[in-house]
């Protein structure tokens, strides 16, 4: 299936949270570890993407569910699987096999769910920034350098691309310039490698009411930044629910010469960090946004379920898709 045809037909759906779907596993310590690191030295409860090696089936079964609820693309479990994240868990080494097996595991849910869909390698925006000082006291400082950046993205490319994902994404992006490392790693690879280059997704964050970024952009200079990686879609997710996100998706769609995509949390959080937006209720947000033509793929964030995604899809699956800008 070619995406860039199907886009240009209808809205496609991508899936919900991951990690909101492990938590309802209640996974212990021991799950996290299976027999291969029962002696690790230091804890791994909560590091979820080791799952896509220690419970695979678990990871796929996840998969299945947003296939089944209507996703067209699914995530894979690789959120933080770039040696820099895993550094917190002294899994530097394990990065490229978690990517590998994160892509396997999206592929079994594939399979579990017997229809076709695409599989987006997630890239997630590091736990260090290139832009931003960690010491408040030296705003020089910076926790990670560009080549550190670049050589972590490069790995993680490097084993979507040989696990077999169709895209790649680069999603919740508060600093631009960890982005812009990702995008350079991902053309350095296929430059290096000589492989077809896979269809590039990027997400960004929009952290408050103000329209920026973390690092300070504006949703238009963002957007610029990124634009020379003539990506397949540009979008955002995370921070905000629907109703949040509204007017930042709205002045996106009429930027943005490529696709747009929106996936949302399930509202803003509760006072005990839950999130409690019903699943018909980001439908009808999302349908709106859809009616309003700003969208090109829709789907759901933290606190977003099956069910979520399940509503979202029924509410678009009428609607024509954001028709892209003619650009002189």
């Amino acid at each position: 299936m070619d995406i860039r045809q199907e886009l240009e037909k209808r809205i496609l759906v991508i899936d919900g949270a991951m990690g909101t779907m492990i938590q309802r596993y209640k996974l212990q310590e021991a799950d996290f570890r299976g027999e291969r690191f029962k002696d690790w030295p230091s804890d791994l409860k909560g590091n979820n993407d080791l799952l896509c090696i220690t419970q695979p089936q678990i990871i796929a079964e996840i998969h299945k569910q947003y296939l089944d609820a209507g996703a067209d693309i699914i995530e894979t479990n690789t959120f933080s699987s770039t040696a820099i994240a895993m550094a917190d868990y002294h899994m530097e080494s394990l990065a490229y096999e978690l990517n590998v097996a994160a892509v396997k595991c999206a592929k079994e849910g594939i399979r579990l769910a017997g229809k076709k869909a695409w599989i987006a390698g997630a890239i997630g925006p590091l736990n260090k920034t290139l832009s931003l000082s960690p010491d408040v006291n030296n705003p020089g400082f910076r926790g990670l350098t560009w080549d550190e950046a670049v050589a972590a993205y490069y790995e993680q490319v490097s084993g979507l691309s040989d696990g077999g994902a169709d895209l790649l994404l680069v999603e919740t992006i508060f600093d631009t310039l960890n982005a812009k490392a990702a995008i350079y790693a991902i053309k350095k690879y296929f430059r290096d490698t000589g492989k077809p280059e896979l269809p590039i997704m990027i997400s960004g964050t929009i952290t408050d009411a103000s329209g920026r970024t973390l690092s300070g952009q504006t949703l238009e200079a963002f957007y610029t930044s990124i634009q020379h990686a003539r990506p397949l879609s540009v979008g955002l997710n995370c921070a905000l629910g629907a109703k949040e996100m509204r007017p930042h998706i709205a002045e996106l769609s009429q930027l943005a010469s490529c696709f747009v995509s929106a996936y949302p949390n399930a509202g803003l959080p509760n006072a005990m960090g839950e999130y409690d937006e019903r699943p018909e209720d980001t439908g009808h947000y999302l349908e709106d946004w859809a009616r309003e033509g700003y969208v090109n793929i829709v789907g759901g964030c933290c606190g977003t379920t099956p069910d979520h995604i399940r509503h979202i899809a029924d509410h678009v699956k009428s609607i024509e898709p954001r028709r892209l800008p003619v650009v002189a």
